[in-house]
């Protein structure tokens, strides 16, 4: 049986930005982005983050699975799970009811 190696943080960071990357390109078109937020090499748990015109879009599920989530499976065998993290700005404002 062989023994398959972990990747180190390093490495498997970059491979999630190399794909990211071409991910960012088709999103630019909208004026929309993806952030990487958090990569684990060791249960391969990949969480990302919409940026510019994908917050709040009415697509940005469909784009979620379809753009970032099934491209990074295909990309990245290690990839377990893809995680959406809320939008920054949800985390840094509370919400006014003004």
């Amino acid at each position: 049986m062989a023994k398959t190696m972990t990747k180190s943080q390093e490495q498997f960071t970059e491979e999630v930005e190399g794909v990211l990357e071409v991910v960012r390109q088709g999103l630019a078109f909208h004026n929309g982005s993806v952030e990487l937020v958090s990569a684990d090499p060791v249960t391969g748990r990949v969480e990302v983050r919409f940026q510019g015109n994908c917050v709040g879009c009415s697509m940005a599920d469909f784009t979620f699975k379809a753009g970032v989530e099934e491209v990074l499976y295909e990309m990245l065998p290690e990839v377990r799970e893809v995680v959406l993290a809320p939008p920054q700005e949800s985390i840094e404002k509370p919400s006014s009811d003004a």
